[in-house]
């Protein structure tokens, strides 16, 4: 059988070689990278920068928190707010049984059921064991402010536990940027795109808010899985992401199309089926033991008003309140869905995973009907894989940093007027603004796979995506039949 030939890999670009806007940043400095300046040759590997620029841009995050340590997470102080250090951590220790020596969802008492998916509340178990061994044993009778001090000791365990957390999305994103080696008609690799993960300000704004980052490593390492051709490592990550938070589960969808595009159908049988038995093991126990508990997840989402960052919610503000959100919700998202799946169909060439997966989550943040700051972390990694350029992160970036300070502040009320009847219309405007940054990343996306010339990662006649492994693996294949 003769060999089949396709474009061969080139070696991979700096930044400065692949990105004109980071190339015209550089001018005052030397210019673009030229041919004898290659990582290669350096101890500076692009993991090991990522793995730097990361530790750094989590440090500020840490930093920026202070305020908020200093004052023992206080909810009745000024400072959670007004300082913009508020997180999710310190106060759900108090307001959720852990500072009495509680199990979630297992120990009922006189205080909300946590109302998270069940590996988050089994990160939180272990972040919580981990205080007790270093401030001893909750079961004592506790002051206010000795609470509060073992809130700050929790915080600091899940900081710990959460910088370990983004280190290892930055690696996996590197990983999955880099693609398979040596493989036919495969795309060039660029690790130095989780650059975009590691470098982002929200990293740093957003990190230590929530437990979210536990979620998107997860969901990481399900695209890295992907990327070398593992398609049940892949349902497993994904269904303990999805048993973490519930936006994992939406990239099933994605990779159907994928799949379909591919004609090969199996291994997405495969992935589905091996992320319901994951999700089905970890959930099962708590299901069987604490029934009402667990549920507790799904009917707080299910009668939650529209909250804020969303777009009902400034109607809401606006004197325009939407009746039935959730059903209105389930039409748009399945309908953007549709519109998803079409051009993925319809597209000249295979679009890659990661342009649809970040399509089809950003669909879902674009008209949910609550935005908490921290829910920019599902998009970093889906971002530096499907759209890896400056300009669009830049705004991106920004558009986020915005809402992430004015949600703040209206909080705290520092952008009410004087007179009550006004309304706070700036507020407005950062969620609006918020949208449109979303917006614009999807527009360039849905360009690319359109045009696929414009795709930053594609190049030439490439067709090979270098995060998907089983479709590459098919054609190194075929390659050497």
């Amino acid at each position: 059988m003769p060999t089949v030939t396709g474009p061969q890999r080139e070696p991979a670009q700096t930044p400065s070689e692949a990105d004109p806007a980071v190339a015209g940043l550089t001018v005052g400095l030397g210019g673009p990278s030229g041919r004898f300046a290659r990582l290669s040759s350096s101890w500076w590997t692009p993991l090991r920068i990522a793995l730097a620029v990361c530790t750094i841009t989590f440090g500020l995050g840490v930093l920026q928190k202070a305020p908020c340590m200093e004052a023992g997470w206080d909810r009745q102080s000024w400072r959670p707010f007004k300082a913009l250090c508020y997180s999710d951590i310190g106060f759900l220790y108090q307001e959720r049984g852990f500072a009495e020596g509680n199990r979630p969802f297992l120990d009922t008492g006189n205080y909300p059921v946590l109302e998270y998916p069940v590996l988050t509340g089994g990160f939180m178990e272990v972040a919580a064991q981990l205080t007790w061994v270093i401030t001893g044993d909750p079961k004592k009778d506790l002051t206010v402010e000795q609470k509060r001090d073992t809130a700050g000791v929790f915080f600091l365990v899940n900081t710990v536990l959460l910088f370990l957390c983004a280190l290892l999305i930055v690696g996996l994103t590197v990983a999955t940027a880099r693609g398979v080696e040596k493989r036919p008609g495969a795309a060039r690799g660029q690790p130095l795109d989780a650059l975009y993960v590691a470098a982002a300000p929200a990293l740093a704004l957003t990190s230590t808010i929530n437990w979210d980052l536990f979620a998107v490593a997860l969901t990481a390492g399900a695209m890295f899985a992907w990327s070398r051709g593992k398609p049940i490592w892949f349902g497993v990550l994904l269904g303990l992401g999805t048993a973490a938070k519930f936006y994992p589960f939406l990239l099933l969808g994605p990779l159907l199309i994928v799949c379909i595009r591919g004609r090969k159908l199996w291994p997405w049988i495969q992935a589905t089926v091996a992320a319901a038995v994951a999700w089905g093991l970890v959930n099962a126990p708590i299901y069987l033991l604490a029934k009402n508990e667990w549920l507790s997840f799904w009917q707080f989402n299910d009668e939650r008003e529209s909250d804020y960052g969303s777009i009902w919610y400034v109607l809401k503000l606006a004197k325009h309140e939407v009746a039935d959100v959730n059903q209105l919700n389930i039409v748009i998202f399945a309908g953007l869905c549709l519109s998803i799946a079409i051009l993925g169909l319809m597209a000249p060439r295979p679009p890659r995973f990661a342009q649809l997966a970040f399509l089809v989550v950003a669909a879902f943040l674009l008209i949910n009907k609550v935005y908490s700051p921290q829910y920019v972390l599902w998009l970093l990694p889906l971002v530096a894989l499907a759209r890896p350029r400056l300009r669009d992160w830049l705004i991106w970036q920004a558009c986020e940093c915005f809402y992430w300070m004015l949600v703040w502040m209206h909080l705290a009320q520092f952008l009410a007027p004087g007179d009550p009847q006004v309304p706070d219309r700036i507020y407005w405007l950062s969620v609006i603004l918020r949208m449109a940054g979303t917006l614009w990343l999807m527009l360039v996306v849905a360009r690319d796979i359109l045009l696929p010339e414009n795709d930053p990662v594609r190049h030439g006649d490439v067709v090979d995506d270098p995060s998907d492994g089983v479709r590459s693996r098919a054609r190194a294949d075929l390659a050497t039949a």
